[in-house]
Protein backbone atom coordinates (compact mmCIF):
# COMPACT_ATOMS: atom_id res chain seq x y z
CA UNK A 1 0.00 0.00 0.00
CA UNK A 2 1.36 3.36 -0.60
CA UNK A 3 3.17 5.36 2.52
CA UNK A 4 0.97 7.61 4.89
CA UNK A 5 1.86 11.51 4.61
CA UNK A 6 3.32 10.71 8.16
CA UNK A 7 5.82 8.15 6.66
CA UNK A 8 7.44 10.89 4.48
CA UNK A 9 7.71 13.53 7.28
CA UNK A 10 9.03 11.10 9.05
CA UNK A 11 11.74 10.13 6.37
CA UNK A 12 12.74 14.00 5.48
CA UNK A 13 16.63 13.44 5.94
CA UNK A 14 16.25 10.67 3.00
CA UNK A 15 16.87 6.99 3.89
CA UNK A 16 19.79 5.34 1.98
CA UNK A 17 19.91 5.29 -1.59
CA UNK A 18 21.07 1.89 -3.57
CA UNK A 19 21.77 2.87 -6.99
CA UNK A 20 21.91 -0.16 -9.57
CA UNK A 21 23.20 -0.01 -12.64
CA UNK A 22 22.44 -2.97 -15.02
CA UNK A 23 26.16 -3.15 -17.72
CA UNK A 24 26.61 -4.82 -20.95
CA UNK A 25 29.71 -3.53 -23.04
CA UNK A 26 29.62 0.01 -21.86
CA UNK A 27 32.99 0.15 -20.32
CA UNK A 28 33.34 3.31 -22.10
CA UNK A 29 30.72 5.21 -20.88
CA UNK A 30 30.63 3.76 -17.31
CA UNK A 31 33.90 6.21 -15.83
CA UNK A 32 31.51 9.25 -16.14
CA UNK A 33 28.16 7.80 -15.72
CA UNK A 34 29.69 6.68 -12.24
CA UNK A 35 31.50 9.12 -11.04
CA UNK A 36 28.51 12.06 -11.52
CA UNK A 37 26.03 10.02 -9.80
CA UNK A 38 28.97 9.28 -6.97
CA UNK A 39 29.17 13.18 -6.21
CA UNK A 40 25.30 12.95 -5.75
CA UNK A 41 25.38 10.51 -2.88
CA UNK A 42 25.61 10.74 0.62
CA UNK A 43 27.86 8.57 2.85
CA UNK A 44 24.89 5.57 3.66
CA UNK A 45 24.59 5.12 -0.08
CA UNK A 46 25.87 2.83 -2.32
CA UNK A 47 25.97 1.62 -5.77
CA UNK A 48 25.58 -2.02 -7.17
CA UNK A 49 27.11 -2.34 -10.83
CA UNK A 50 25.62 -5.88 -12.34
CA UNK A 51 27.82 -6.89 -15.15
CA UNK A 52 25.62 -8.86 -17.44
CA UNK A 53 28.56 -11.05 -18.74
CA UNK A 54 30.12 -8.00 -20.72
CA UNK A 55 32.78 -9.14 -22.90
CA UNK A 56 34.76 -5.53 -22.17
CA UNK A 57 35.18 -6.73 -18.45
CA UNK A 58 33.55 -3.51 -17.20
CA UNK A 59 33.01 -5.07 -13.78
CA UNK A 60 36.89 -5.65 -13.78
CA UNK A 61 37.87 -1.99 -14.54
CA UNK A 62 35.17 -0.11 -11.98
CA UNK A 63 36.86 -3.04 -9.05
CA UNK A 64 40.14 -1.97 -10.04
CA UNK A 65 39.45 2.21 -11.10
CA UNK A 66 36.16 2.81 -8.45
CA UNK A 67 36.58 0.24 -5.57
CA UNK A 68 33.96 2.01 -3.75
CA UNK A 69 31.01 0.54 -6.03
CA UNK A 70 29.72 -2.89 -4.94
CA UNK A 71 30.40 -5.00 -8.70
CA UNK A 72 27.70 -8.42 -9.17
CA UNK A 73 28.78 -10.46 -11.99
CA UNK A 74 26.37 -12.67 -13.49
CA UNK A 75 27.01 -15.14 -15.48
CA UNK A 76 25.36 -14.47 -18.37
CA UNK A 77 23.42 -11.83 -20.03
CA UNK A 78 20.46 -11.45 -18.38
CA UNK A 79 19.40 -8.19 -19.97
CA UNK A 80 18.12 -5.18 -18.55
CA UNK A 81 15.23 -6.81 -16.08
CA UNK A 82 17.45 -9.41 -14.98
CA UNK A 83 20.37 -7.49 -14.44
CA UNK A 84 17.88 -4.75 -12.25
CA UNK A 85 16.41 -7.58 -10.42
CA UNK A 86 19.71 -9.23 -9.30
CA UNK A 87 21.16 -5.40 -8.45
CA UNK A 88 17.79 -4.97 -6.28
CA UNK A 89 18.13 -8.01 -4.78
CA UNK A 90 21.61 -7.67 -3.21
CA UNK A 91 21.20 -3.76 -2.38
CA UNK A 92 20.79 -2.68 1.29
CA UNK A 93 18.71 0.84 0.69
CA UNK A 94 15.34 1.62 1.37
CA UNK A 95 15.09 3.31 -1.86
CA UNK A 96 16.29 1.77 -5.13
CA UNK A 97 18.06 4.16 -7.93
CA UNK A 98 18.37 3.17 -11.56
CA UNK A 99 19.99 4.64 -14.14
CA UNK A 100 21.56 3.74 -17.40
CA UNK A 101 24.89 2.69 -18.28
CA UNK A 102 25.56 4.97 -20.89
CA UNK A 103 23.43 7.84 -18.81
CA UNK A 104 25.02 11.20 -17.34
CA UNK A 105 23.08 12.46 -14.33
CA UNK A 106 22.89 16.51 -14.39
CA UNK A 107 23.90 18.18 -10.62
CA UNK A 108 21.18 17.71 -8.41
CA UNK A 109 19.63 14.73 -10.28
CA UNK A 110 19.38 12.32 -7.33
CA UNK A 111 18.29 15.61 -4.66
CA UNK A 112 15.58 16.40 -7.45
CA UNK A 113 14.52 12.85 -7.36
CA UNK A 114 13.81 11.83 -3.75
CA UNK A 115 12.68 15.88 -3.20
CA UNK A 116 9.78 14.60 -5.79
CA UNK A 117 9.29 11.54 -4.30
CA UNK A 118 9.30 12.64 -0.34
CA UNK A 119 6.43 15.32 -1.68
CA UNK A 120 3.98 12.35 -2.98
CA UNK A 121 2.76 10.27 -0.49
CA UNK A 122 0.82 7.80 -3.02
CA UNK A 123 3.84 7.79 -5.18
CA UNK A 124 5.94 4.58 -5.30
CA UNK A 125 8.29 5.63 -7.83
CA UNK A 126 9.63 9.46 -9.34
CA UNK A 127 10.91 9.27 -13.10
CA UNK A 128 13.73 11.46 -14.25
CA UNK A 129 13.77 13.22 -17.41
CA UNK A 130 16.41 12.00 -19.87
CA UNK A 131 17.82 14.06 -22.34
CA UNK A 132 19.88 13.24 -25.72
CA UNK A 133 23.65 13.16 -25.01
CA UNK A 134 24.36 15.88 -27.89
CA UNK A 135 21.48 17.72 -27.47
CA UNK A 136 20.55 18.74 -23.57
CA UNK A 137 17.94 20.72 -24.39
CA UNK A 138 15.54 18.13 -26.10
CA UNK A 139 13.81 15.71 -23.92
CA UNK A 140 14.29 11.91 -24.72
CA UNK A 141 11.74 11.07 -22.20
CA UNK A 142 10.22 12.38 -19.24
CA UNK A 143 7.74 9.46 -17.63
CA UNK A 144 6.05 7.01 -19.42
CA UNK A 145 2.48 7.06 -21.32
CA UNK A 146 -0.09 4.84 -22.44
CA UNK A 147 -2.24 4.30 -25.29
CA UNK A 148 -5.08 2.50 -26.57
CA UNK A 149 -3.61 0.86 -29.05
CA UNK A 150 -1.17 -0.81 -26.27
CA UNK A 151 1.49 1.22 -26.89
CA UNK A 152 3.93 2.60 -24.16
CA UNK A 153 6.27 5.40 -25.09
CA UNK A 154 8.32 8.11 -23.82
CA UNK A 155 6.44 11.18 -22.79
CA UNK A 156 7.66 14.68 -24.36
CA UNK A 157 9.60 12.96 -27.02
CA UNK A 158 11.54 15.32 -29.06
CA UNK A 159 10.23 18.46 -26.96
CA UNK A 160 12.46 21.42 -25.44
CA UNK A 161 12.99 20.63 -21.86
CA UNK A 162 11.53 24.33 -21.94
CA UNK A 163 8.02 22.86 -22.07
CA UNK A 164 8.23 20.98 -18.67
CA UNK A 165 6.91 21.36 -15.72
CA UNK A 166 8.04 23.76 -13.13
CA UNK A 167 6.65 21.53 -10.03
CA UNK A 168 6.44 17.48 -9.97
CA UNK A 169 3.22 15.94 -11.63
CA UNK A 170 1.82 13.25 -11.72
CA UNK A 171 2.63 10.58 -14.87
CA UNK A 172 1.48 7.13 -15.63
CA UNK A 173 4.97 5.70 -15.19
CA UNK A 174 8.74 6.20 -15.02
CA UNK A 175 11.47 4.87 -17.42
CA UNK A 176 13.94 2.34 -16.49
CA UNK A 177 16.66 4.56 -17.49
CA UNK A 178 16.47 6.81 -14.56
CA UNK A 179 13.99 6.70 -11.82
CA UNK A 180 14.16 6.47 -7.85
CA UNK A 181 11.34 4.08 -6.08
CA UNK A 182 10.54 2.99 -2.84
CA UNK A 183 11.41 -0.04 -1.92
CA UNK A 184 8.07 -0.82 -0.01
CA UNK A 185 6.22 -0.33 -3.70
CA UNK A 186 8.62 -3.85 -4.97
CA UNK A 187 7.96 -5.70 -1.72
CA UNK A 188 4.30 -4.72 -2.62
CA UNK A 189 4.57 -5.80 -6.20
CA UNK A 190 7.18 -7.48 -7.09
CA UNK A 191 9.96 -6.76 -9.21
CA UNK A 192 10.28 -6.40 -13.16
CA UNK A 193 9.08 -8.87 -15.07
CA UNK A 194 11.66 -10.83 -17.18
CA UNK A 195 11.36 -9.35 -20.35
CA UNK A 196 14.75 -9.62 -20.83
CA UNK A 197 15.55 -5.65 -22.15
CA UNK A 198 12.25 -3.09 -23.26
CA UNK A 199 8.99 -2.25 -21.52
CA UNK A 200 9.62 -3.98 -17.91
CA UNK A 201 9.20 -0.27 -16.80
CA UNK A 202 5.43 -0.07 -18.59
CA UNK A 203 4.47 -3.98 -17.03
CA UNK A 204 5.58 -2.43 -13.71
CA UNK A 205 3.55 0.67 -14.48
CA UNK A 206 0.93 -1.12 -14.76
CA UNK A 207 1.06 -3.61 -11.68
CA UNK A 208 2.03 -0.55 -9.61
CA UNK A 209 -0.96 1.41 -10.61
CA UNK A 210 -3.58 -1.91 -10.29
CA UNK A 211 -2.49 -1.62 -6.96
CA UNK A 212 -3.11 1.99 -6.56
CA UNK A 213 0.82 3.37 -6.17
CA UNK A 214 0.93 6.46 -8.26
CA UNK A 215 4.08 8.17 -10.01
CA UNK A 216 6.01 11.13 -9.89
CA UNK A 217 7.82 13.14 -12.77
CA UNK A 218 10.69 15.34 -11.21
CA UNK A 219 11.31 17.88 -13.99
CA UNK A 220 14.70 19.14 -12.79
CA UNK A 221 16.07 15.70 -12.30
CA UNK A 222 17.50 15.10 -15.94
CA UNK A 223 20.20 13.02 -17.07
CA UNK A 224 21.97 13.12 -20.78
CA UNK A 225 21.45 9.63 -22.13
CA UNK A 226 22.77 8.16 -25.65
CA UNK A 227 19.80 6.54 -27.47
CA UNK A 228 19.42 2.95 -27.58
CA UNK A 229 23.37 2.80 -27.29
CA UNK A 230 23.11 -1.13 -26.53
CA UNK A 231 20.29 -2.83 -28.86
CA UNK A 232 20.14 -0.06 -31.29
CA UNK A 233 17.10 2.25 -32.01
CA UNK A 234 15.64 -0.06 -35.01
CA UNK A 235 17.39 -3.13 -34.87
CA UNK A 236 16.53 -6.79 -35.81
CA UNK A 237 16.41 -7.37 -31.82
CA UNK A 238 14.84 -4.34 -30.71
CA UNK A 239 12.14 -5.23 -33.03
CA UNK A 240 11.45 -8.23 -31.74
CA UNK A 241 11.59 -8.02 -28.23
CA UNK A 242 9.61 -5.15 -28.32
CA UNK A 243 6.86 -7.21 -30.27
CA UNK A 244 7.04 -9.70 -27.76
CA UNK A 245 7.05 -7.20 -24.55
CA UNK A 246 3.83 -5.59 -25.95
CA UNK A 247 1.96 -8.38 -25.61
CA UNK A 248 3.12 -9.86 -22.67
CA UNK A 249 2.24 -6.88 -21.31
CA UNK A 250 -1.10 -6.18 -22.53
CA UNK A 251 -1.99 -9.99 -21.43
CA UNK A 252 -0.55 -10.00 -18.44
CA UNK A 253 -1.70 -6.19 -16.93
CA UNK A 254 -5.06 -4.85 -18.67
CA UNK A 255 -8.19 -5.41 -16.49
CA UNK A 256 -10.93 -6.71 -18.54
CA UNK A 257 -12.83 -3.77 -19.05
CA UNK A 258 -10.23 -2.20 -20.61
CA UNK A 259 -8.36 -4.78 -22.54
CA UNK A 260 -12.15 -5.28 -23.97
CA UNK A 261 -12.57 -1.39 -24.42
CA UNK A 262 -8.74 -0.89 -26.17
CA UNK A 263 -8.77 -4.45 -28.38
CA UNK A 264 -9.91 -2.56 -31.53
CA UNK A 265 -7.39 -0.46 -31.47
CA UNK A 266 -4.72 -2.65 -30.49
CA UNK A 267 -5.50 -4.84 -33.24
CA UNK A 268 -5.55 -1.91 -36.01
CA UNK A 269 -2.40 -1.16 -34.55
CA UNK A 270 -0.99 -4.63 -35.01
CA UNK A 271 -2.18 -5.40 -38.66
CA UNK A 272 -0.71 -2.29 -39.28
CA UNK A 273 2.53 -3.62 -38.00
CA UNK A 274 2.00 -7.19 -39.22
CA UNK A 275 1.17 -5.54 -42.78
CA UNK A 276 4.45 -2.55 -42.98
CA UNK A 277 6.15 -5.56 -41.86
CA UNK A 278 5.68 -8.20 -44.96
CA UNK A 279 6.02 -4.90 -47.40
CA UNK A 280 9.47 -3.81 -45.68
CA UNK A 281 10.57 -7.66 -45.20
CA UNK A 282 11.25 -6.63 -41.63
CA UNK A 283 10.86 -10.03 -40.48
CA UNK A 284 11.28 -9.68 -36.63
CA UNK A 285 8.39 -7.17 -36.30
CA UNK A 286 6.27 -10.26 -36.95
CA UNK A 287 8.38 -13.10 -34.93
CA UNK A 288 8.44 -11.04 -31.71
CA UNK A 289 4.10 -11.30 -32.02
CA UNK A 290 4.78 -14.99 -32.53
CA UNK A 291 6.93 -15.59 -29.37
CA UNK A 292 3.94 -14.04 -27.53
CA UNK A 293 1.50 -15.68 -28.52
CA UNK A 294 2.99 -19.06 -28.16
CA UNK A 295 3.42 -17.83 -24.31
CA UNK A 296 -0.38 -17.15 -24.20
CA UNK A 297 -1.14 -20.00 -21.27
CA UNK A 298 1.97 -18.99 -19.58
CA UNK A 299 0.97 -15.14 -19.67
CA UNK A 300 -3.05 -16.47 -18.77
CA UNK A 301 -1.51 -17.53 -15.88
CA UNK A 302 0.47 -14.68 -14.90
CA UNK A 303 -2.45 -12.24 -15.62
CA UNK A 304 -4.96 -14.25 -12.94
CA UNK A 305 -1.69 -13.65 -10.40
CA UNK A 306 -1.86 -9.81 -11.35
CA UNK A 307 -5.58 -9.44 -11.18
CA UNK A 308 -6.30 -11.03 -8.52
CA UNK A 309 -4.62 -8.43 -6.52
CA UNK A 310 -6.03 -5.15 -8.13
CA UNK A 311 -7.41 -2.84 -5.71
CA UNK A 312 -7.51 0.21 -7.99
CA UNK A 313 -10.90 1.30 -9.69
CA UNK A 314 -11.45 0.67 -13.30
CA UNK A 315 -11.93 4.60 -13.95
CA UNK A 316 -9.05 5.59 -12.04
CA UNK A 317 -7.13 3.50 -13.80
CA UNK A 318 -8.68 4.27 -17.09
CA UNK A 319 -7.89 8.04 -17.16
CA UNK A 320 -4.09 6.68 -17.77
CA UNK A 321 -5.27 5.94 -21.11
CA UNK A 322 -4.57 8.37 -23.95
CA UNK A 323 -6.05 7.93 -27.68
CA UNK A 324 -3.79 6.25 -29.86
CA UNK A 325 -1.43 9.10 -31.99
CA UNK A 326 -2.41 7.59 -35.20
CA UNK A 327 -0.31 6.28 -38.00
CA UNK A 328 1.14 9.82 -39.24
CA UNK A 329 1.96 11.18 -36.05
CA UNK A 330 3.86 8.21 -35.38
CA UNK A 331 5.90 8.73 -38.63
CA UNK A 332 6.57 11.87 -37.76
CA UNK A 333 7.80 11.63 -34.70
CA UNK A 334 10.08 8.09 -35.36
CA UNK A 335 11.69 10.18 -38.16
CA UNK A 336 12.38 13.20 -35.99
CA UNK A 337 13.78 10.25 -33.57
CA UNK A 338 16.16 8.95 -36.24
CA UNK A 339 17.59 12.81 -36.65
CA UNK A 340 17.75 13.00 -33.17
CA UNK A 341 19.30 9.98 -32.34
CA UNK A 342 22.26 10.38 -35.20
CA UNK A 343 22.95 14.07 -33.93
CA UNK A 344 23.28 12.62 -30.33
CA UNK A 345 25.76 9.33 -31.36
Amino acid sequence: MPVERSEVTAMSDRPPISVVIPTYHARRFLPACLRVVMAQLHASDEIVLVDNHSRDRAGAWVRAHLPAVRVLDLPYNAGFAGGVNAGIAVARGDLILLINDDALAEPGCVEALWQALAMSPAAGWAAGVLTFSRQPNIIAGAGIRFQADGIATDRDLGLPVSALPSQPQPVFGASGGLALLRRSMLDDIGLFADFFSYLEDADLAWRARLRGWECVLAPHARARHVYSATAGVASPLKQRLLGRNRLRMIIRCLPMPLLVACLPSILAYDGMVLAYAALRRQPDLIAGRLMALAEVPTLLRQRRVIQDRRTATIPALARWIEPPAGPLTTWRLQRRLARLTQLAT
